[in-house]
């Protein structure tokens, strides 16, 4: 019964200070770190503004740029004469041009030969001309390929 005993001690005895302050000590600690992942202090509206408006202007800036160059003449490569139009301009040159032309018919289209039979399935192709002799020990004549006209046959006399 001594083990009884000891262990009612155990558990009726009081935590030591150590225990005690190990625990405030955590506490304190996940409040520093809940302080520093949060942040002193969030951003003001002030920042995010001044950014916008900086975004605004480079935004402004760009399209005037773009604009200039799409409705002003300049040069583009001067040692080789290329320049640049505006658009408007070049649109005008293009529809007179296109006026001065006249519409011209298509050409013939052309169509794809005919495969060789078996040539798209990857079989054999049928022999068109085998030297096997004929019936009468003459050779047989020549097969033409399938679509092709066939060859009138030689009379003899």
């Amino acid at each position: 019964m001594a083990d009884a005993e000891s262990i009612r001690q155990v558990a009726q005895s009081r935590a030591p200070f150590s225990t005690w302050l190990g625990v405030v000590l955590l506490f304190a600690l996940f409040g520093v770190i809940v302080l520093a992942v949060i942040g002193p202090a969030p951003r003001s509206d002030d920042y995010e503004q001044k950014r916008a408006k900086a975004r605004e202007e480079k935004l402004k800036t760009a399209r005037q740029e773009d604009a200039k160059a799409l409705n002003s003449y300049g040069w583009i490569d001067k040692n080789k004469g290329v320049a640049r139009i505006p658009v408007a301009r070049a649109m005008e040159l293009t529809l007179v041009e296109l006026a001065q032309k006249k519409p011209e018919p298509a050409g013939p289209i052309a169509t794809p030969e005919p495969a060789a039979p078996g040539a798209a399935t990857g079989a054999p192709a049928p022999p068109s001309a085998s030297p096997t002799p004929g019936p009468s020990g003459s050779p047989a004549p020549a097969q033409s390929p399938p679509g092709s006209p066939t060859p009138v046959p030689a009379k003899t006399p």
